[in-house]
């Protein structure tokens, strides 16, 4: 019986496979690492563990993305309204009511079909296929196929298909930005650890799925597969997360709740007191039924829907996919943004920010100083980075970064290696810290050495400053070190060396000694150039940004000061630190931090609930896998589309398209422009609906008979809700948009004086409505009942024109900069004339032809709520008149 089959895999978890040697490990998987598995013993092996891939969450089916879009508290109250409507004869009502609640469904579906698909096209295919060695022989195959046990051969350019512990490695180094947030690849080691509890990051001995070569060549034996890996476990904690709701989803669904109880009670005493007046139960029951259908706004789940689809149209444009409608709102609401640092705040890419050269910082040459010759000459030759064809860089960052450092102040190593031929080099060595190669020019032969500045000062007995050799000042030099290691720069020291002819010797002791120092080189990932503004814009809409990073504590605030996001004085608040908290005690300063670094998945969570704790709405960007579980957990999760993992695009409810922190502003603007809206039509349809109910339930007490019919009311209900409130849905941001704080997550949607305006503006417009029956049928007009009818319609439309702002005149605005509302004010108008004027309609709406003198007075009776909104609005702007929220006790919807 072989080894394979005599000892089965170890059931030890990856938690502790970096604590063993290499030998260890091959002993406890049952293989010859320099044979791999054995095609029978694989086949077993994937049957007893099963593929290697991400479980994803089975997709909705689209029957249940339709039927999810009718789920809404207020869709089944209309639903059931529609229901009644048709069992009572009133068949006009029924339609018009399934049709608003179709169109809202389809539009809803529609928008999230396109999300998914968009999503779908995004993804892209991540170690795909893997080297390895089976059966004595290196094979290439999908990367599926791969079992605990199974042999993997890695070189420059791999994805990680799998979780690894590496038993052989060459200069190996990888990226492992998209798991921990480091931004510097990791250099990895085959010897064992032992520290069990070692942050990923510090588990130099393994490699985990998802994670890139990015130098180097190495070998590695899997130990873990599919949601066995550090992938699949992160991917198995999104499962758990639960659906949480946006801040208008909520406020919609108490408000939907308290109107549809209010519309029974409505119903139940007018048609209580109808019939004690002696009217006909069947007309009473058809009134109160049409009346409380009246009273619930059945276009706003249309308006709220057809409001936020426009605005997820409107951020594709600008490079922002929505997966779900209401994510745009959420965004309106937000009081945190939590921000992974490394791709999102930064570039994910290297950069050379500062030189120390002749004793001087400088950001670059300041003359023909052979100092910086020898200096940028050494960045492009001692490199091994390269560029292909194409104007691809390819090589380590760091290497890349000095690369094209050089190459940006004019100095090329394809030119330079003409002059300049590379003879011989030494490594890269984690004991040494420091690489040398060595090249002829001329009758000479040069070396140059960089690495770690305590390192290479210790090889040097001089240094270049300016066009002469001096004394080596090793202490200056180290303080500067660690100055600039203190701003968050990763610091490489440079130094060189001429030889009559390559050393006999090329050895470390005989190469690497009387070495003269040439500088030290500062490096970081840099902030986006428009990051820092972006972050200006969060804070002057009175949103907060948060940097939370996996990386170092100075590199963290070094970037956070850069983009002003904290000040000097302001502390980082490290995972380490974080985990050794109290809850409470950590709850209770939360708000006050702005920067965490070195912190584990898990902590992001933690972040993200401990704001939410403290009644704050909290977005998080990211791109990594390990953001994703702290995406799904926040109220709105924002992923990044093109540099953004598979994991957290599927978590996240936005997608930036272009990678860009600041599309999230223009988010936020989008957000905020369409909760006005929604606010404003709400302000429109309640004001109207509420004029509807005074004129009827208070005519009776002023002994007059019942103004409008049930026809009347299904049709004032249909025309005014309908398209002008659609209309309101495109009404332009309000000025100063973006200079006011969030809206309170816990905030009614009534606040700011609104009930106050929806009281009023209804009495107004009701009793506008009674004066014009009571003078109509007191003086003997046979057309009393069409002159309430007509005053009350055009009454809503004057008051729609005057609600497109809640400060700004309607004359500053100007009637041209909402064409759709303009328009939908002049189709209701053409309608409501063909009711009175259309003889075939006269029966149907039970109206009569006015004359011109009882036309010109509804005009202008129905202008007088548009005249008197906008005399409220210009006391609000002269200061005389403000409804203020916190001294007004608000009704809480």
């Amino acid at each position: 019986m072989s080894s394979q089959e005599a000892i089965p895999p170890s059931p030890l978890t990856p938690k502790f496979w970096h604590l063993l040697s290499p030998g260890e490990v091959a002993t406890h998987l049952a293989v010859d690492p320099d044979a791999g598995l054995t095609s029978e013993e694989a086949s077993r092996r994937i049957a007893q563990y099963g593929p290697n891939d991400i479980r994803e969450r089975p997709p909705r089916p689209l029957w249940r993305m339709f039927l999810d879009q009718f789920t809404d508290f207020m869709i089944l109250v209309l639903i059931g309204a529609a229901i009644i409507s048709g069992i009572v004869g009133e068949p006009p009502d029924a339609i018009a009511i399934v049709v608003i609640v179709l169109l809202n469904g389809v539009i809803g579906f529609v928008q999230e079909y396109r999300a998914e698909r968009a999503v779908a096209a995004l993804k892209l295919l991540a170690a795909s296929t893997a080297r390895v060695r089976r059966d004595g022989q290196v094979t290439e195959m999908s990367a599926l196929q791969l079992v605990p046990g199974d042999v993997v051969l890695l070189e420059a350019g791999n994805t990680m298909p799998a979780d690894l512990r590496l038993i052989e490695t060459v200069q190996l180094k990888v990226d492992e930005s998209p798991l921990t947030g480091e931004s510097v690849p990791v250099e990895k080691r085959t010897a064992s650890l032992h520290e069990a509890d070692a942050p990923l990051g510090d588990r130099v001995s393994l490699a985990y799925k998802g994670t890139s070569v990015t130098y180097g060549r190495g070998c590695g034996l899997v130990v873990a597969t599919g949601m066995q890996t550090e992938l699949g476990r992160i991917a198995s904690m999104l499962g758990s997360e639960e659906v949480v709701k946006t801040p208008l989803q909520k406020r919609l669904a108490q408000f939907g709740q308290r109107l549809a109880l209010m519309a029974l009670a409505i119903c139940a005493i007018v048609f209580a007191v109808g019939v004690l007046r002696g009217e006909s139960v069947v007309l009473m029951f058809l009134t109160a039924v049409s009346l409380a259908v009246a009273a619930i706004p059945e276009a706003l789940p249309a308006v709220v829907t057809v409001s936020l689809a426009l605005g997820a149209r409107r951020l594709v444009q600008k490079q922002a996919l929505i997966r779900r409608l209401a994510a745009v709102e959420t965004l309106g609401s937000v009081t945190y943004i939590c921000s992974d640092k490394t791709g999102t705040l930064t570039q994910n890419k290297m950069r050379v920010e500062t030189f120390f050269v002749s004793g001087q910082p400088e950001n670059g040459p300041t003359g023909d100083e052979e100092s910086w010759r020898w200096l940028l000459k050494a960045m492009a030759l001692s490199n091994d980075a390269v560029r292909h064809e194409d104007g691809r860089m390819i090589g380590d960052p760091t290497e890349v970064a000095l690369f094209q450092g050089a190459e940006d102040k004019g100095y090329k190593k394809a030119e330079l290696l003409v002059q300049a031929p590379r003879v011989a080099e030494l490594p890269f060595d984690s004991d040494r810290k420091c690489m040398t190669t060595l090249h002829r020019e001329g009758s000479e032969v040069v070396a140059f050495t960089k690495g770690a500045p305590e390192q290479i000062v210790a090889l040097c007995d001089g240094q270049l400053a300016g066009h002469a050799r001096t004394a080596l000042d090793t202490a200056a030099i180290l303080a500067q070190a660690e100055r600039m290691a203190a701003e968050g720069l990763r610091v490489l020291a440079v130094a060189y060396r001429t030889w009559p002819d390559l050393p006999a010797a090329l050895t470390s002791d005989s190469v690497e000694r009387g070495l003269t120092f040439l500088g030290l080189v500062g490096l970081m990932d840099p902030p986006r150039e428009e990051a820092r503004e972006a972050v200006a814009l969060c804070k002057s809409a009175g949103i907060t940004p948060v940097m939370i990073t996996g990386d170092h504590p100075a590199t963290a605030r070094a970037i956070a000061l850069r983009l002003g996001i904290i000040e000097n004085h302001d502390a980082v608040l490290t995972g380490q630190e974080l985990a050794k908290l109290p809850l409470d005690e950590y709850e209770a300063r939360v708000e006050g931090i702005r920067v965490y670094a070195r912190v584990s998945p898990e902590q992001k969570i933690t972040i993200v609930k401990g704001l939410q704790d403290q009644g704050e709405f909290v977005a998080m960007t990211g791109d990594g896998v390990n953001d994703a579980p702290a995406l799904q957990k926040a109220d709105i999760g924002i992923a990044m589309g093109m540099t953004g993992t598979d994991v957290a695009r599927e978590s996240a409810h936005m997608i930036l398209l272009d990678d860009n922190f600041a599309t999230i502003v223009t988010a936020v603007e989008e957000g905020r422009r369409i909760f006005d809206n929604i606010r404003k039509f709400i302000k429109y349809a309640l004001s109207c609906n509420t004029a509807e109910v005074w004129t009827i339930f208070l005519a009776p007490f002023l002994g007059l008979p019942i103004p409008l019919l049930p026809i009347h009311i299904l049709w004032i209900n249909l025309v005014t809700d309908g398209l002008p409130g659609l209309a309101l849905a495109v009404e332009p941001e309000e000025q100063g948009l973006m200079e006011r704080p969030p809206r309170p997550p816990r905030e009614s949607i009534f606040a700011d004086g609104m009930w106050q305006d929806i009281l009023w503006i209804g009495l107004l417009m009701g009793g506008v409505a009674l004066v014009t029956q009571a003078w109509a049928y007191r003086t003997g007009h046979a057309h009393w009942q069409t002159m309430v009818f007509t005053v009350l319609t055009l009454s809503q439309m004057g008051n729609v024109l005057a609600l497109r702002s809640e400060r700004a005149s309607f004359f500053q605005l100007g009637p041209w900069s909402n064409l759709p509302l303009l328009g939908a004010v002049a189709l209701t108008f053409v309608l409501q004339m063909a009711t009175i004027y259309v003889p075939a309609l006269n029966p149907i709406f039970k109206t009569e032809p006015l004359d011109l003198d009882e036309l010109l007075l509804c005009l202008v009776l129905s202008s007088i709520v548009f005249i008197a909104v906008e005399i409220e609005k210009w006391c609000i702007r002269r200061g005389w008149l403000r409804w203020n929220s916190k001294n007004i006790e608000q009704v809480t919807v």
